[in-house]
């Protein structure tokens, strides 16, 4: 840009150079008063834009340096090609030769990027249509594209740009692009590494040689900021190990003459491995000497790791943030002994001083309103500095979902060395869903389903669903909505209305269920990771007897009528410690819940305690354990109804079995279809593993699992060895419109009449 610059000045000032000389030479005059000022040659450009640019106005002295001083100013519009100024009994006479004006800009051979991309980075350079046409801006242009095109690892892109004069003085400028293929890494070498082999160095790296998935990762292209970044996963990975004096002597990238393969070299001296011997404190640690030699990580005796003490580094600049100290340093020094291997550790610490926050600032959330985002902090303005509670505020934010990325700055205030202010940047996301679908056939007729979800309606942060399927087998109509402060202590309040028809049978004459309700559901906060959640709810069942009807269904109405009620009081406590929602990799779930029919035809009791844990295998494998129990029973001499039976069988339980279709042993003896038990038990374990060729994406991985469950009567009890398991993998991906998982399974063990499905999909939660 400022070669091209540079060539533009130039350019405008030799024809001012050689105008000044012209005038000087040939055209010197003495000074006389302007009587009058005429422009000839405008054809677009206006009259005022030429008097408002000339250094002399009607009246003023005119001479040479005036001349010169004005043919510089009018080059300096941009505007024109030719500037000449005349001179005729005291009238200055401006005579210019306009530039053409860019009539339309197209581009021809563009598949790697939008022609709309095209033109909005064009504009950012000044080539438009309706703007003056300047060679030295469509040369810049030129390049530019060139340059984008390497970034995308398309060595043998070419760009030729024709001009194309029309009428009334404009031009047409076209860019033809040949793209050609792209170039692709075909070699990956690393030079000088004897401590670890050159596999488990390459597999570092986010480039690669390509494999089967290469077309959605493009690891196999080559870019510089990625090879610096896996060159620094190379150094840390190093360090980590003790290699102190570990460095990359060299990179050299070679590319073939046909511009389609391109060869990495990785020139490394690795050094020796250095062990830790002594680790030394040093500085003011707020009479909290002992709290501090808590927080170290770096272990003595063992070899150096970089790792550790920047986690040292951290944990001790979070603990002295604790105590209002938001600007400690902490140093990390070294003294290396060749003769032995060995390094002593010095950390060097310096709390600073004492601050307290000022102010605190939102920024970047032009949807969700402020007091949405303020209601989660936990750090207060005109407190002192504290660092847990800034953090717990940034991760409460992050938490909400409304949001792709969460940032808290600190800055201090000028002219005060004891206050800081706290801005707190997002970049919102979309957080509304809407799905849509219809089928057809002949006996159900035409079906319509909608959803439609908003997790932060309006920017307030309240959630909204609607679900409606007009299905004749199963039509659905249901509204929710949360409040998350529905109190200002942070008191949740949710509520749910919904009425859904189930007809098992596509025969006219079959019977149905009919279920209307609604309930309304409060959660009390009892700490950062602690909710309680009570509730009410009433619901109201009937039976529409017809063709089919189950013998455990009519028994139900013989003893309840074919239309029931019930009144259910809930309650549920949860624990949610995962790193992340949708993609975790360490932490855990604990749920419990219980729903009691206190009112009504049906008398009941049922509940489910859940836990999942995730532990990290490697920086890449994870391992995930669910285990799942549920119990219903009727209390007093009430009979528990069939219809809030537990299910199990497929997806979320024992996957290879299709969906809700696993039989308890009484079934199974009289030969009875599926119809749920009131007891359940599930077990499931997964190593989930970043997609083979996906690089370190974690949003696509593939996992390996094993599933276990059973499903039992009221008189049954559970016994293991009434268990299905099964076995298999799966692929799960976090698409645009939720995490979607696919999965194919391998029964284990398996009953006569089990209905298999070993290819199973879903768009929902993890297990």
């Amino acid at each position: 840009m400022k070669m091209q610059f540079n060539r533009n000045f130039l350019r405008r000032a030799s024809v001012a150079a050689v105008s000044l000389l012209f005038l000087q030479s040939g055209w010197a005059v003495e000074p006389f008063t302007v009587k009058d000022i005429r422009v000839e040659g405008l054809q677009r450009a206006e009259a005022g834009t030429i008097f408002a640019s000339l250094p002399v106005r009607v009246g003023d002295t005119y001479s040479d340096d005036k001349a010169a001083a004005s043919i510089r100013a009018l080059f300096g519009l941009g505007l024109f090609k030719d500037v000449r100024i005349d001179v005729s009994d005291g009238v200055l006479i401006v005579i210019v030769e306009e530039r053409p004006t860019i009539a339309e800009i197209d581009f021809s051979g563009t598949k790697e990027f939008d022609k709309d991309v095209l033109k909005k980075a064009l504009l950012q350079i000044g080539l438009a249509d309706g703007r003056p046409f300047d060679k030295a801006l469509v040369d810049k242009a030129e390049q530019e594209l060139k340059r984008q095109y390497i970034n995308r690892s398309m060595y043998a892109s070419e760009v030729i740009t024709t001009v194309t004069p029309v009428d009334r003085n404009r031009v047409n400028l076209s860019f033809a692009v040949q793209e050609g293929e792209p170039a692709k890494i075909s070699e990956i070498r690393i030079v000088g590494n004897k401590a670890f082999s050159e596999s488990t160095l390459r597999g570092l790296f986010d480039l690669d040689t390509g494999g089967w998935l290469s077309w959605y990762t493009k690891s196999d292209r080559y870019a510089r900021a990625k090879l610096n970044a896996d060159l620094e996963s190379l150094r840390s990975y190093y360090l980590a190990r003790g290699y102190l004096e570990f460095k990359v002597d060299s990179t050299q990238v070679a590319i073939s003459p046909n511009k389609q393969d391109i060869s990495l070299t990785i020139n490394v001296t690795e050094g020796d491995q250095f062990v830790v011997s002594k680790v030394n404190l040093v500085g003011n640690f707020l009479d909290k000497d002992a709290e501090f030699k808590s927080l170290v990580a770096i272990q003595v005796g063992q070899p150096y790791n970089a790792d550790q003490v920047a986690v040292t580094s951290k944990a001790f600049t979070d603990y002295f943030g604790n105590f209002g100290y938001a600007f400690s340093r902490v140093e990390p020094r070294t003294v290396i002994d060749r003769a032995t291997n060995r390094v002593e550790v010095t950390l060097q610490v310096d709390p600073s001083r004492r601050v307290y926050v000022r102010r605190i600032n939102v920024a970047g959330n032009d949807r969700t309103r402020d007091e949405v985002i303020r209601r989660e902090f936990r750090q207060l303005e005109a407190s002192w500095y504290d660092g847990e509670r800034i953090k717990q505020s940034r991760n409460r934010v992050d938490r909400l979902g409304y949001f792709k990325e969460v940032t808290m700055d600190t800055s201090e205030v000028p002219g005060s060395f004891d206050q800081v202010d706290l801005t707190i940047s997002v970049v919102e996301k979309p957080t509304g869903s809407i799905s849509l679908g219809a089928g057809i056939s002949s006996a159900d007729g035409v079906g319509l389903s909608f959803g439609f979800k908003q997790d932060n309606a309006f920017g307030s942060g309240n959630s909204l669903g609607v679900e409606v399927n007009t299905s004749k087998q199963n039509r659905v109509l249901v509204f929710n909505t949360t409040n998350p402060y529905f109190t200002e202590d942070g008191v949740s309040r949710s509520i749910d209305i919904y009425k859904r028809d189930s007809k098992p049978y596509l025969d006219i004459d079959s019977y149905k269920i009919e279920t209307t309700g609604g309930s309304v559901r409060f959660g009390v906060p009892f700490s950062e990771y602690d909710t309680v959640f009570f509730g009410l709810g009433i619901d109201q069942t009937t039976i529409v007897p017809g063709t089919l009807l189950p013998v455990v269904y009519q028994d139900f109405a013989n003893k309840f009528g074919f239309t029931s009620n019930a009144v259910p009081l809930t309650v549920g406590w949860g624990r949610d410690s995962r790193d992340s929602a949708l993609v975790p990799t360490v932490g855990k779930v604990i749920k419990t819940s219980a729903e009691w029919s206190v009112a009504g035809e049906l008398k009941y009791v049922r509940g489910t305690a859940a836990y999942q844990q995730y532990l990290p295998v490697t920086n890449k494998i994870t391992a995930a354990l669910n285990a799942e129990l549920s119990v219903g029973s009727a209390t007093g001499d009430s009979f528990y109804p069939i219809f809030k039976n537990f299910y199990s069988g497929g997806l979320g339980t024992v996957r290879g079995f299709e969906q809700g279709s696993l039989t308890t042993e009484s079934q199974r003896t009289l030969g009875l279809t599926a119809t749920g038990g009131t007891k359940k038990i599930n077990f499931n374990a997964e190593l989930l593993s970043p997609l083979p060729g996906g690089g370190k994406d974690r949003t696509l991985r593939v996992y390996a699992f094993a599933d276990a469950g059973g499903i039992y009567g009221p008189d049954e009890g559970l016994q293991l060895q009434d268990m299905r398991s099964s076995y298999g993998f799966g692929i799960s991906w976090i698409s645009p419109v939720g995490p979607l998982r696919l999965a194919y399974a391998w029964p284990v063990k398996k009953f006569e009449g089990d209905r298999i499905q070993q290819l199973q999909f879903q768009i929902g939660s993890s297990f």
